[in-house]
């Protein structure tokens, strides 16, 4: 196994303390992330390492990003897939971000189906689609965002997708 995992194995550890316990991932943290990856694939890799690098860093951050724009994500999120992508590269990147997502995906369904308050909440979300689209704006849904839906940090489903990807681009 490359340095670069031991890296991210690191890194990812970090982000999950902060994520779970404080709801949020610093600034210092992402930041080292992107500059630890972008510098070892530079001195290791050399510039073909480095370019790696920095596309696995805008593809992290620019996917992620447009899921911040329809606040699906933390902005914190956006700068983790960011640093992932320094660390390990544009293809493993894209595979954790889908990998992510569908964890994320099996999370929340799993909340909605255990959670008491299920049918209340998809009424209540129907609601205010409903006025929103009659309003044409997206106030309501924002509203219902931070009052009534469930969260959960988003590190969840994270760990899952960059495991299952290291699984299938180098185990399997």
């Amino acid at each position: 196994m490359s340095i670069h995992f031991y890296i991210l194995i690191i890194f990812l550890g970090t982000a999950a303390f902060y994520d779970v316990k404080y709801s949020r991932l610093p600034n210092w943290l992402n930041v080292s992330g992107v500059m630890v990856g972008l510098l070892y694939h530079l001195l290791f890799n050399q510039m073909d390492g480095f370019l790696n690098s920095f596309f696995g860093l805008l593809a992290g951050g620019v996917v992620m990003l447009i899921l911040y724009i329809f606040k699906a994500i933390g902005a914190g999120d956006v700068k983790l897939f960011a640093a992932i992508g320094a660390i390990c590269g544009l293809l493993f990147t894209l595979y954790s971000m889908m990998y992510t997502i569908i964890f994320a995906g099996l999370i929340a369904i799993i909340i909605l189906l255990f959670t008491k308050t299920f049918l209340v909440n998809m009424t209540l979300a129907f609601f205010h689609i409903i006025e929103s689209i009659k309003d044409k704006s997206l106030t309501p849904l924002d509203e219902f965002k931070n009052n009534v839906s469930n969260r959960f940090p988003f590190i969840y489903a994270v760990i899952p997708g960059v495991v299952t990807s290291f699984y299938y681009m180098y185990l399997a």
